[in-house]
């Protein structure tokens, strides 16, 4: 008699079979283009509850199960402050897809709270710090975050429309404050949409944002930056389907030759440094001819 499949299994499944391409072979596509799993690495996969956090969890199980990197791994989850529904979902669907989470808890929420001006950037800060910190404590040397496309994209355009720069999400990090850290992002390649669809297939219900400063304003949540970039994105793909990755992919075809400044290692490079400089050079090769 065949045996019943457990859920975890179920989903383990769907990832190789029914979304290999779409994300498992995106998820192997980032690691190895960017070399972001090496030998004797040890890995806090960061998982904060959500869609994302999950997703990547099951893939990492999946590539220490059957890959051939010799690398360890821990599941590493901070409850920030999370009303008890919030943390004991997380808990829960950690145990019903086979996770063996580590979880610990901090007052960030509670201090943000207190805070008017950016709160949503203060609490990442703080939140990444802790994560840091702890992973250390475990003995890892990496944290991997569950940030996927969309949000590479989405980072580029706030930061042009509301920055005034332009700069993307890497797909890994060194950590200037943490000696030995190091951030990385293997779902770079992995569509939002993708992620949602797994969780729908496999009926699977995670918590979206538990942050109590979010749902303050919970009903007029179009007025954070993201969210309407979010939306025009969806807008502009209905007359060009491809536009999301245009904007992903601009940011590999930077030409530093049609750009009037730009900053590298903290120091601004500005064009007319050897504007004429590069002005002789070309006089010189027009005399020679």
């Amino acid at each position: 008699m065949k045996r019943q499949l457990q859920k975890y299994e179920e989903v383990e499944r769907s990832l190789i079979t029914s979304y290999r391409k779409k994300i498992w072979n995106r998820f192997l596509e980032a690691i190895n283009e960017f070399e972001m799993i090496k030998p004797g690495d040890k890995i806090a996969v960061c998982i904060s509850g959500g869609k994302d956090s999950m997703i990547l969890a099951k893939c990492f199980q999946e590539l220490k199960a059957h890959g051939n990197i010799d690398f360890e791994v821990v599941f590493l989850s901070m409850d920030p402050g999370y009303a008890e529904e919030h943390a004991e979902k997380v808990k829960a669907n950690a145990e019903l897809l086979n996770i063996p989470v580590t979880v610990f808890r901090t007052h960030v929420l509670e201090h943000v709270d207190k805070i008017e001006k950016h709160p949503c950037f203060i609490c990442a800060k703080m939140r990444r710090g802790h994560l840091y910190r702890k992973a250390k404590e475990l003995g890892c040397n990496k944290i991997a975050l569950g940030h996927h496309f969309d949000d590479v994209v989405e980072t580029i355009l706030v930061g042009m429309f509301y920055g005034a720069q332009y700069q993307t999400m890497m797909p890994k990090v060194l950590s200037t404050y943490h000696e030995g850290m190091e951030v990385i992002r293997p779902l770079y390649y992995v569509r939002e949409q993708d992620i949602i669809s797994w969780g729908r297939k496999n009926e699977l219900e995670f918590i979206t944002c538990a942050c109590k400063v979010t749902r303050k304003d919970a009903d007029n949540d179009m007025n954070s930056k993201r969210a309407k970039v979010k939306a025009l994105v969806k807008e502009l793909k209905e007359d060009y389907k491809n536009i999301d990755v245009n904007i992903f992919r601009s940011a590999q075809g930077v030409s530093l030759d049609t750009v009037i400044s730009y900053k590298k290692e903290g120091v601004t490079h500005h064009f007319m440094d050897d504007y004429y400089t590069r002005k002789r050079n070309i006089e010189t090769h027009y005399d020679e001819d």
